[in-house]
């Protein structure tokens, strides 16, 4: 008998906001414990939470990133239940009234686009950190409070690569709307697997399995193929498939149990008494749309349709948002867009590498480095000439063209003067034309080396390959 995945998807977003969700804490990764809090982020009694308007906002973005239909009214609502991780035994939540609804997002599988249906997507606070030793466990504050949206998808995906892909295009929206930085190794996206199966052609749901917390985006899809294969090989050996919350072993590469469920936690949701209802007006929601920054799509499409640069450069360059604005910050100096990937993806990448930095502490001006191409396009310096200025560049951060006439490099555009040079090396030894006509290409290289060391490398080796040949074979 052969089954189909029935999944589902919960993704928790952390917001790259200043402050907190409802205090005013300040937001910094990596803090010392303990040190980025309010009194209110520590549930004490008479504080009284605000709400964020920069985090409102960044809710509104996503919403229209997903095609969601968007509230005009805020409502919050508590969540109750007591957790070492709730500072005050309730987390403020949307439950009843989220602020987008009915979205979708489109992905492509198999070369097909496929719609799937996104159900809700709600603001909530984050709980604090917990950091468990061998007989104890200590609190973290700091991340109590932080704004988080959770997206809740419909249980439409089929497969571990359409909820992949799902995650990577969520992902793409909330980086690339400066929404969060998406870093699901610091927690900042973080995702929860509901998954069942049923025979083909069945119209009724199987026994839900939740995996949480996975921490990667290839582990979201493993767990899933797993989890597929598992509850597949119980049900053909006659047994039933239990209500639980597993985890993904990175080790084993397999799901394994936390717990078994037995009935449905009551939260006793009932609307949040100290926030009263937010009226949003039309005014509110496009500004924080049209002040959204440029999303991945939109810029896939510009690279592709308006800059012509090749699909596998283009999405090179959108690997991270951080390269990608680079990018369009030289091409805002230069049009030769190709040109500038070109050098953005072999020569500044290999230089990153190097050094083990990003392209946000690359310290070059974008306009040298489209003065740099430039230089390179026209042929005013050759390839050796510009790897050399770029050397100097990454250390002075200094015009290119002030560095080329320090170091004189000129390059020699005269046809006859190259051919006259060329022709005397060659003169100067007869074999060396015998050998290449014979088939031994080396002898071209070697006339190569004799021209760079007569013009101080000097000349294009481009248009010297072109005449060498033609004196090599006459």
């Amino acid at each position: 008998m052969n089954f189909e995945a029935i999944i589902g998807l919960e993704i928790h977003v952390e917001m790259k906001t200043k402050s907190k969700m409802f205090s005013l804490a300040p937001i910094n990764f990596g803090e010392e414990p303990n040190t980025e809090v309010t009194l209110l982020d520590l549930a004490f009694p008479g504080t009284m939470p605000r709400v964020n308007k920069e985090a409102v906002k960044n809710a509104i973005r996503v919403c229209n990133a997903l095609h969601m239909n968007i509230d005009h009214e805020l409502w919050f609502d508590r969540k109750n239940y007591f957790y070492s991780d709730l500072p005050k035994g309730y987390q403020i939540t949307q439950q009843k009234r989220p602020i987008g609804s009915e979205g979708y997002l489109e992905i492509e599988v198999d070369g097909k686009k496929k719609k799937l249906e996104i159900e809700r997507l709600h603001m909530e606070e984050d709980t604090c950190m917990q950091h468990h030793f061998s007989d104890y466990t200590l609190l973290d504050y700091n991340r109590a409070g932080i704004p988080l949206i959770e997206i809740v998808s419909k249980p439409v995906m089929r497969s571990g690569e359409e909820a992949r892909k799902y995650v990577e295009k969520i992902r793409e929206i909330v980086t690339f709307s400066n929404v969060s930085d998406g870093k699901m190794e610091e927690g900042s996206l973080r995702c929860d697997v509901n998954i069942s199966i049923r025979p083909y052609g069945s119209d009724k749901f199987g026994t839900k399995v939740e995996v949480k917390n996975l921490n990667s985006i290839s582990n979201i899809e493993k767990a899933i193929d797993f989890e597929i294969k598992r509850q597949s090989r119980l049900l053909l050996l006659g047994q039933e498939i239990q209500q639980e919350t597993r985890r993904f072993d990175e080790s084993k590469k397999e799901t394994v149990l936390m717990r078994v469920k037995t009935d449905a936690v009551d939260y006793k949701y009932f609307t949040e008494p100290n926030i009263p209802p937010i009226k949003i007006d039309d005014e509110f929601i496009k500004d924080a749309i049209d002040t959204c920054p440029e999303l991945y799509d939109s810029k896939l499409n510009r690279y592709l349709n308006d800059y012509k640069i090749n699909d596998v450069d283009a999405k090179i360059l959108l690997n991270s948002v951080e390269f990608a604005d680079y990018f369009d910050k030289v091409a805002s100096f230069s049009n030769s867009y190709q040109n500038i990937a070109n050098f953005l993806i072999s020569i500044v990448q290999r230089y990153l590498n190097k050094e083990n930095i990003s392209i946000k502490d690359f310290k070059v001006e974008p306009k040298y480095i489209a003065e740099l191409v430039e230089l390179l396009k026209s042929k005013q310096i050759n390839s050796t000439q510009g790897n050399e200025i770029f050397n100097e560049l990454c250390v002075s951060n200094r015009s290119p063209k002030e560095i080329q006439k320090e170091k004189g490099f000129i390059l020699m555009n005269d046809d006859s003067k190259i051919r006259e040079i060329v022709k005397e090396i060659i003169a100067s030894d007869p074999s060396i034309a015998e050998n290449f006509k014979a088939g031994k290409t080396r002898s071209q290289g070697f006339v190569m080396g004799q021209l760079m060391k007569k013009t101080g490398g000097k000349v294009d080796p481009a248009k010297a390959n072109k005449i060498i040949v033609e004196e090599l074979l006459k």
